[in-house]
């Protein structure tokens, strides 16, 4: 097992996940914080919404975990939301502020 493919593999998964009100995909956006692949090839995948009164914050995560299982090799995949640090502006990619134009 390729922890490091499998992590490359969920990451191109969410980029086909987008936040409803910006037309950026959440990892693009900054929204995911961490992904951990684990031994047992079970992944923890740590995320912020861009606020705590998002409008998905029911569906987001289930979505994420949802595409985040289809990678191969994975058995479960696991969101927990957080909103430490809070979300801003600066955690986009320099792909997502141009798209916004921010640059």
């Amino acid at each position: 097992m390729n922890k490091k493919k499998i992590e490359n593999e969920i990451i191109e998964l969410l980029k086909t996940v987008y936040d409803p009100e910006i037309p950026i995909d959440i990892y693009e956006l900054g929204l995911i914080y961490e992904i951990n692949v684990r031994d047992d090839a079970n992944v923890d995948i740590l995320m912020t919404l861009t606020s705590p009164n998002c409008p998905v914050a029911e569906s987001l995560p289930a979505e994420v975990e949802e595409k985040a299982s289809k990678a191969e090799d994975v058995n479960r995949a696991k969101v927990t939301i957080t909103f430490e640090p809070p979300w801003d502006q600066e955690m986009m990619s320099e792909e997502a502020k141009l798209e916004l134009g921010f640059l």
